[in-house]
């Protein structure tokens, strides 16, 4: 599983995907002012998962239909319980995550978006 790490989700969560095994890269390392259009492109292109706190990728994905190869939305929390989170998910809902649906997290609520 490979994910693209938005600038806000910082560092700490994308070093956690790598230690668990997952292939990470960040946006930062590419252009910390990239565009979520281009971020969306980037992460189909290269069959990435998006790990974002941006809320604007719900509205590419629900009112523009925009391609992607998955979307996890974590809510605006410490990095500590982006990481809870996106542990959480990843035990859950890892075979549905292969679906290119979108996730979005709100306290201890999942919401799966097909």
């Amino acid at each position: 599983m490979k994910f693209l790490v938005d600038v806000c989700c910082g560092h700490p969560l994308a070093e956690w995907l790598i230690s668990n095994g997952y292939d990470v890269v960040e946006v930062k390392d590419h252009d910390c002012r990239m565009s979520d259009e281009d971020i969306l492109t980037w992460g189909t292109n290269e069959d990435r998962i998006i790990v974002t706190m941006d809320m604007d990728f719900s509205e590419l994905f629900v009112f523009h239909n925009k391609k992607h190869a998955g979307i996890i939305r974590l809510e605006n929390l410490p990095s500590t319980l982006r990481i809870k989170y996106i542990s959480l998910i990843l035990a859950t809902h890892k075979e549905v995550l292969s679906q290119k649906v979108m996730i979005i997290q709100k306290g201890n609520k999942l919401r799966v978006i097909h």
